[in-house]
């Protein structure tokens, strides 16, 4: 279980000056026809990369991207388009105004030369590490590659805290008594989601939606104790009503997971927690772009199926959020990327960009939300917008992550 008393050694408080920084970023980052679409993790990034680089340290940077097989080199996953645009983000910060690429392979001769070479303020970025099924594997000789390009090792890559990837946690174990120690990103994260869950102004609120109940389960369980509200949306929600022996439609409905939504509702009228589902739903009759919407107050009819939270609930919704002093958000209300249907995560977005400016303490927790905050223009607006969609939700259910353990204490 995570406490607020999480401290660890960050990457401006070693010396790193002539040392090689090997760091895990999180640069998995959208791309179409080999070009970025949404440069955000690296820019997310660069605080604890321009740290490095300012008090010449020479900077090893490690990542993965989507999904290859494992068996080498794919065009389609290659980070170099990542390599160019760090480097334009850089421009003179970085010693030589580029960032090396020097292999399409992260542990072999080229790339093993090229960390050796590296000067004071320089910054190299190894290939897709998931070209090595082994990155996967926990496999001890990948580790031991990897260990061997850095003097120092700094986790900023708050995205894959929660897996344990032989960059995330073999590869610095390998690296024995050398210093381990978290980017600002990783630091910065942890500070605000163990503290949202340790010590809460109250009210505190959380958010909750997406696609399916199964997803959230641990968190809620985990969260019941400790929050005043949590408020239920998108997908998930008619699970719920459905257990609640409501009329939900064609609306996704997990089976499976009624009993475990009535046992929930049940637990949160035995405490002091309050759980709000929506009373009222935007409708289609196909789950199409272009479906025409309507509104259904209470039951959904046959052949309907709820996309979005509706008016009232949108402002009931607000309401609790508006008053909040701490809240949580993870998952959209209903299918945001959609005009028609995106009305209730852009007022959930609204009431936490107003809570903000009245002083409460707001997080997004990574994944869908934190794009439809991207999207509406309101991440700036929100005091921690997090790069994890999945280590963010492992945090809200209280796992602690053996990669953020073995960190150097503060």
């Amino acid at each position: 279980m995570w406490s607020k008393t999480v401290s660890k050694r960050r990457i401006d408080q070693v010396d790193v000056r002539g040392k090689r920084v090997l760091m895990r970023v999180d640069f998995n980052v959208p791309l179409k026809d080999g070009s970025i679409t949404d440069d955000r993790r690296i820019r997310m990034a660069m605080a604890s990369i321009e740290s490095v680089l300012s008090r010449g340290g020479r900077l090893v940077l490690m990542s993965h991207l989507g999904r290859p097989a494992g068996k080498g080199f794919e065009k389609e996953f290659t980070l170099e388009p990542c390599a160019t645009r760090l480097g334009e983000l850089l421009g003179p910060k970085v010693r030589g105004g580029r960032v090396l690429f020097p292999s399409h392979d992260c542990v072999d001769g080229a790339a093993t030369a090229a960390v050796n070479m590296l000067g004071d303020g320089e910054c190299l970025l190894l290939e897709n590490l998931r070209f090595h099924k082994a990155e996967q594997k926990g496999d001890p000789s990948f580790a031991t590659k990897l260990a061997a390009h850095g003097d120092i090792y700094c986790n900023d890559a708050f995205g894959t805290c929660h897996r344990a990837d032989v960059s995330m946690v073999a590869a610095p174990r390998a690296m024995g008594d050398k210093p381990k120690v978290c980017g600002f990103l990783v630091e910065k994260e942890i500070r605000y989601l163990s503290g949202a869950l340790a010590s809460p102004k109250r009210p505190f609120a959380v958010v909750l939606g997406g696609a399916k109940v199964s997803d959230k389960l641990p968190a809620i369980e985990n969260l019941l104790p400790k929050a005043d509200h949590v408020l239920i949306g998108g997908a998930m929600a008619y699970t719920f009503l459905k257990a609640q022996g409501r009329k939900v439609g064609a609306s996704r409905v997990e089976e499976d997971k009624l009993d475990a939504a009535r046992a929930i509702l049940e637990h949160a009228s035995r405490g002091s927690c309050r759980v709000h589902l929506p009373m009222d739903h935007v409708c289609a009759a196909a789950f199409e772009e272009k479906a025409a919407p309507s509104v259904a107050s209470g039951d959904i009819l046959d052949g309907m199926m709820g996309l979005d939270i509706g008016p009232a609930t949108i402002k009931a919704y607000g309401d609790v959020l508006r008053s909040a002093g701490t809240i949580v958000w993870n998952g959209p209300m209903g299918v945001f990327e959609w005009s028609s249907f995106a009305a209730g995560t852009k007022a959930i977005g609204a009431a936490l960009v107003a809570a903000t400016a009245a002083g409460a303490t707001t997080i997004v927790g990574g994944g869908d939300s934190a794009a439809a905050a991207e999207e509406f223009g309101i991440a700036e607006q929100l005091s921690h917008v997090s790069t994890g969609g999945g280590a963010g939700l492992e945090m809200l259910e209280g796992k602690r992550f053996e990669s953020v353990d073995l960190l150097d204490p503060a």
